[in-house]
């Protein structure tokens, strides 16, 4: 699939502090892209690099093949990790100026406006001055103001943040909707490894400002697993295979030896009873951050 959005060897120093080196990935139409690393990592100086906040020092950012420029940028819709909304405003008039801002005329904002509060659960508060919501109703009104507009691209900092699980949910819908409908690409950073797992198609993986892993997750995951295969027996039996290339590292967990044939492993099982569970060993994308930022220290 071609890419949408081309990160292009993004560089970028504040004084001695390296905060990107050489950032290059790909997000496609319509995919849910996670971007993870520690604290520090360089996300958030990316994402403003993305929205033309700042200026890399080296390398580009690519939309649609060509060097994204200030039309495009205004058609970004993009959610800050810190709180980015007029606190004495009311959340519909809010959020209809932002509209307006966005080029839509006044009726047409008003309507957006109404049809974000409504989607996000928020109705009940669209009179209330943002200052008076809950961290957890900003953080709605958040996303409408990225949203309100009709943005061909989302860049999220942070957007789970705050949110409980009706939230979460709420705004997983939202987000895997405008993916799916749309095809708007959606680059969005979390520390919710777990929540990351469940929604996207791909993630990259930063520290220190450097690409450490970066792919579709299903991918990362497979190549990862480290030739460790998983066998479950059906009345939960441990035992030890005597094959040759094959050792037995922990509860129903075996390594292979590189070449050596996975078959093998699953007959001498079947010689010890029923097989409930056979395959690759995958680590979660947790699991797999956790290697790949230690395999980079």
């Amino acid at each position: 699939m071609d890419a949408m959005l081309r990160l292009d060897r993004l560089s970028k120093r504040y004084g001695e502090t390296r905060a990107l080196s050489e950032l290059s990935f790909d997000v496609a139409p319509g995919q849910m892209f996670g971007f993870v690393g520690p604290n520090g990592a360089g996300k958030t100086t990316a994402m403003r690099i993305v929205i033309g906040v700042l200026a890399p020092d080296s390398g580009s950012v690519e939309w649609k093949g060509k060097p994204m420029g200030l039309v495009t940028r205004g058609r970004i819709g993009y959610m800050p990790e810190e709180r980015g909304l007029y606190p004495k405003m009311k959340v519909g008039e809010h959020l209809a100026y932002l509209a307006e801002l966005h080029g839509l005329s006044a009726a047409d904002a008003a309507k957006e406006a109404d049809r974000w509060i409504e989607r996000l659960g928020v109705e009940a508060r669209r009179d209330d001055r943002v200052e008076n919501l809950s961290l957890g109703n900003q953080q709605r009104v958040q996303l409408a103001a990225a949203l309100v507009h009709g943005p061909e691209l989302l860049v999220l900092d942070e957007p789970f943040s705050g949110l409980d699980p009706t939230g979460v949910d709420v705004l997983s819908e939202v987000l895997a909707t405008e993916a799916r409908e749309r095809a708007v690409p959606v680059v969005f950073s979390s520390h919710q490894l777990e929540l990351v797992e469940r929604l996207c198609d791909a993630v990259a993986i930063i520290k220190d400002g450097a690409l450490v892993a970066s792919g579709e997750v299903e991918e990362l995951r497979r190549a990862r697993s480290r030739g460790r295969w998983r066998v479950e027996l059906e009345r939960d039996q441990t035992w030890s295979p005597t094959l040759p290339g094959v050792s037995r590292v922990g509860a129903d967990l075996y390594e292979l030896d590189e070449g050596t044939d996975p078959q093998g492993l699953l007959d001498e099982a079947r010689k010890q009873g029923a097989v409930r569970n056979f395959g690759p060993d995958e680590p979660t994308l947790a699991e797999l951050f956790r290697d790949v930022v230690a395999d980079e220290s």
